[in-house]
């Protein structure tokens, strides 16, 4: 599966406002774009979608910025990337021609109905409140390693 750039910053942008959701702070693009090494320009355009979606508020002014619009326990990689990613989440296309109709239900049937089945299972299961768990994980695995 291949996930787009604008999938994968929106995921990475997500994250780094789940991990400042306690705080209460609305945190500004240029902040997340130096935190994150993306474009602030490219970033903008995510938040304006992920906005759209209705996972995040914002509030204009000197002290604006963005703000998770739900608990990141009720934020999933789905939701996320359904609203980034417009092509990820539609049906596959037929493979064959109108001569060969049986292949064509059983390619669908048993190979993409599946494949999209457990995709959408998976990223549904996947919060971002999972997703600062493991951040966190891996940031207490870099403080213990050692160099030599």
């Amino acid at each position: 599966m291949r996930i787009s750039a604008k999938g994968r910053y929106a995921l990475a942008v997500m994250v780094q406002m789940a991990e400042n959701y306690g705080n209460g702070e609305y945190i500004a693009v240029v902040n997340i774009s130096r935190n994150l090494g993306i474009s602030k320009i490219y970033l903008e355009q995510i938040f304006s979608l992920l906005k759209k979606s209705g996972l995040l508020n914002s509030v204009k002014g000197t002290q604006g910025g963005y703000h998770l619009a739900r608990r990141p326990r009720m934020i999933t990689a789905s939701d996320i990337l359904s609203a980034v990613e417009i092509s990820l989440f539609e049906e596959t296309k037929g493979s064959t021609s109108d001569k060969a109709i049986e292949i064509e239900k059983s390619i669908r049937l048993l190979v993409f109905d599946v494949l999209d089945n457990k995709i959408k299972e998976t990223l549904v299961g996947i919060t971002l409140e999972d997703l600062v768990s493991a951040m966190e994980k891996h940031k207490e695995d870099d403080k213990n390693m050692f160099y030599i």
